[in-house]
């Protein structure tokens, strides 16, 4: 029981992570730029997560602890610049199915960790959530346009990588640290990352101020207080490449958010594609259910 409320954890992270795709989304059809909401994002995460951060309960923490976890936000961070800078060269069905290149990554480098080949389950789980990828994301093989766009192409794929890490490393960085103060230092690494790649000026310009805030709130509290917070309870109870397999569920919370929040319409592809990822994610949880035999615990 404890290792499936510990999945919902992660599984309810990557489905708030995509419902704030619709929240950017409405922001910038208000005329906002990408780059003012990834900076705003980061931001407002940040102030959110500072008053839990300020009245519970912290321990003192090494060098190493803290650096460790402000690189997590450095990976989660890099992974929106990625993201954002693929969608600017590529279109968005590319760029979505690039980005979820990380399913595979993460059950990869899992392996690698382990010196062990993933498992018949994981492999299965792989492959629909690659099926249903391309799916849901609306792709044909006569719209897929790659030669021109090395640029998008690279970016997409260092975004899946970027997160695939995130997510393996999420799981042992800081494990012992508590939830609230893993995660304020984590969303105070993605700010610091945030603004290396973003200016800053739409904090001091009016443009914050002027509207961009009740967005800004939003996203903050979708794209780093809610997952960030989730993540950390999560993910160092659950072995990495099922963190990954979760983290599929993004794509299809985002989808069904922008149907519902930005009246998008979903077509019956998309929806057999939502159906093979939902399907993907749970392949392993039913394998691992009916498992016969004393239960495998992950100690990472």
């Amino acid at each position: 029981m404890n290792q499936l409320r510990y999945s919902l954890f992660i599984l309810a992270g990557a489905c708030s992570y995509g419902v704030q795709a619709s929240v950017v989304k409405l922001a910038t059809n208000a005329g906002y730029q990408a780059s003012q909401m990834t900076g705003s994002q980061y931001l407002f995460g940040l102030l959110l997560l500072l008053i839990p951060f300020l009245l519970t309960t912290r321990i003192s923490l090494t060098f190493k602890q803290v650096a460790a976890l402000l690189g997590l936000g450095v990976l989660l961070s890099l992974t929106g610049v990625f993201y954002a800078t693929s969608i600017q060269d590529l279109s968005a069905s590319i760029a979505i199915v690039l980005l979820f290149q990380f399913t595979w990554m993460g059950i990869f480098i899992e392996s690698l960790y382990l010196k062990a080949l993933p498992s018949g389950a994981k492999i299965i789980s792989a492959l629909l959530l690659w099926a249903g990828t391309f799916l849901a994301a609306g792709i044909s093989s006569e719209g897929m346009e790659w030669t021109g766009h090395t640029k998008g192409i690279a970016s997409g794929f260092l975004a899946a990588l970027t997160f695939a890490l995130f997510l393996f490393f999420s799981g042992k960085a800081g494990k012992e640290v508590p939830a609230i103060q893993k995660s304020f230092i984590i969303s105070a690494g993605g700010l610091l990352t945030a603004f290396l790649f973003v200016s800053p000026a739409f904090i001091t310009d009016g443009t914050l101020t002027g509207g961009l805030w009740k967005y800004g709130v939003l996203v903050g509290l979708l794209g780093v207080l809610v997952p960030v917070i989730l993540f950390a309870l999560g993910t160092p109870h659950v072995e990495p490449g099922m963190a990954t397999i979760l983290g599929a569920a993004e794509l299809p919370a985002a989808m069904i958010g922008a149907m519902f929040i930005v009246g998008e319409h979903l077509t019956f592809g998309q929806a057999a594609g939502i159906t093979l990822i939902l399907i993907g994610i749970a392949v392993p949880q039913f394998i691992s259910s009916r498992r016969i035999g004393p239960k495998h615990l992950y100690s990472g």
